[in-house]
C-alpha cells in the first residue's frame, strides 16, 4: 500500500503563523486558508482589516489549487491568454494566490491567500509553505 504525506494540525498552524508574519511585516491585510490535498479547509486566518470577501476567496483559491494540482496562477494565465471557456470549469478561485504544499514530491495540501496584489498573495502563501518545507 502506498503512503503519502499529509498536513497535521501542527503543520497547518506553522503555515498560518509564517504566512501571517510575512503579511504583517508588509502591512498587508489578508486572509490565509490552508486546505488538504482534496481542497477541504483545514485552517483559516483572517487578519485584522482584511476585507469581508477575502475568507471566501482565499478558501476557493486553496480548493482550486488542490483540485487542479497546481498554482492557481496557471488558471489565471490560461483565462488571460484567451482560454475563456475555462471560466465554465466547476471551480472558483481561479486567480493567483493558491499554491500547493509539496512534501517529498507529493501534494500534501494547499495554501490560498486573498487581500493584496496577486504576486503578494503568492509571496505570503510561499512564506507559509516554507515553514513546513
Amino acid at each position: 500500500m502506498k503512503t503519502k504525506p499529509v498536513l497535521t494540525l501542527t503543520d497547518v498552524n506553522a503555515i498560518l503563523d509564517a504566512a501571517q508574519q510575512e503579511a504583517e511585516a508588509n502591512d498587508w491585510k489578508v486572509t490565509i486558508a490552508v486546505a488538504d490535498d482534496g481542497g477541504h479547509l483545514l485552517g483559516l486566518r483572517r487578519l485584522d482589516g482584511a476585507p469581508a470577501m477575502t475568507p471566501d476567496i482565499a478558501s476557493q483559491k486553496a480548493r482550486s489549487s488542490a483540485l487542479g494540482a497546481r498554482e492557481t496562477q496557471a488558471f489565471e494565465d490560461m483565462i488571460n491568454g484567451g482560454r475563456n471557456a475555462f471560466l465554465s470549469a466547476p471551480m472558483q478561485g481561479l486567480l493567483a494566490g493558491g499554491v500547493p504544499v509539496m512534501i517529498e514530491g507529493q501534494m500534501a495540501g494547499t495554501v490560498g491567500v486573498s487581500g493584496v496584489k496577486p504576486d503578494q498573495d503568492v509571496q505570503i502563501a510561499k512564506a507559509g509553505i516554507a515553514a513546513v518545507g
